[in-house]
């Protein structure tokens, strides 16, 4: 078996597609042990994938292109949160985004992630930061809910099923971020370009358990349910809503793949990236090599067809 270090962000639902391809058998069908780290800073996830501590994550696709801006070498090779997640919530003291003067909201990290998703959010309402509202790095979605509830953020985005928890126990959402983004690529599956092609055949073989997993995770409700219970803790309730959710909106790709049109988004929205001069690249494609995944698709439907 080949041992690989995948890292991702907390225990949160993005994750479920690499948690179902190790719990159904997939990177193990592939002859690969694959260990998944799980970290609280999204910066962290990065610099693993950066300096080799880990092959493969699924990071924030700012970081990818930002990296990439900055002379280095991280490619975004698949799909993850194609469609953003999440809902806007606040305390049960702030009725609308207007109430947020003076206030305090809380981002995964300044440098990247939620925080210019949030700030075009806002500005869209009159305001501006950081003149009219402070932004405070604490963390991802967890750490987030867990500040909300003790008052010591004002409001922040709260991913799938975080928000329904957070409705259902009276706390208001200002805005779903979806309606007003309907593409944007939040996260995507990253790798070294320089490592992926020094181990084509370790790549390929990843990428048909990651496609496998995807197809999987649709059309397998109950099992992907049991999955999320046991590795993020939420209720089975919100996490057969959370499944329903993802799967009717296809917030995960069913073939593991991305869509050039949220990554172009998510370039025209980022405040780091539009604020990079003589940026080295201009389109999303840039940032993607979608050649693996497209190899383990095409090797996937061959099999299939032998079989058949």
């Amino acid at each position: 078996m080949d041992k690989l270090k995948f890292a991702a962000v907390s225990r949160n639902y993005f994750n479920m597609p690499i948690w179902a391809a190790k719990h159904a058998g997939h990177f193990y069908d592939e002859g690969l042990d694959v260990d998944i780290e799980l970290y609280e800073p999204i910066d962290e996830v990065t610099d693993r994938l950066r300096d080799g501590r880990a092959q493969f994550a699924f990071g924030v696709t700012e970081h990818v292109i930002l990296d990439n801006e900055a002379g280095g070498h991280i490619r975004i090779v698949g799909g993850n949160v194609n469609k953003l997640p999440f809902s806007f919530i606040s305390g049960k003291n702030i009725r609308s985004i207007a109430d947020l003067r003076g206030k305090t909201v809380g981002v995964s990290s300044i440098e990247a992630g939620s925080s210019s998703l949030v700030m075009k959010l806002l500005a869209a309402q009159g305001l501006e930061y950081p003149h009219d509202y402070d932004i405070r790095a604490v963390g991802p979605i967890l750490a987030r809910w867990e500040l909300l509830q003790a008052g010591e953020i004002d409001a922040g985005l709260q991913g799938v099923p975080l928000n329904f928890i957070a409705l259902d126990q009276g706390y208001p959402t200002l805005s779903e971020p979806r309606d007003e983004f309907p593409h944007f690529q939040f996260t995507s599956l990253n790798v070294d370009g320089r490592w992926a092609a020094a181990n084509p055949d370790v790549v390929m073989r990843f990428m048909r358990a990651f496609v496998r997993a995807h197809h999987w995770f649709f059309d397998n409700r109950a099992e992907a349910t049991r999955i999320a219970v046991e590795e993020t803790g939420i209720p089975e309730s919100y996490a057969l809503r959370a499944w329903d959710e993802y799967t009717r909106e296809e917030i995960f790709p069913k073939d593991g793949n991305l869509a050039t049109a949220a990554v172009q988004a998510l370039i025209e929205i980022s405040s780091l990236i539009r604020a990079i001069p003589n940026r080295r690249k201009t389109a999303a494609e840039d940032y993607i090599d979608r050649s693996y995944l497209l190899a383990a698709q095409r090797d996937l439907k061959q099999t299939a067809g032998m079989i058949a």
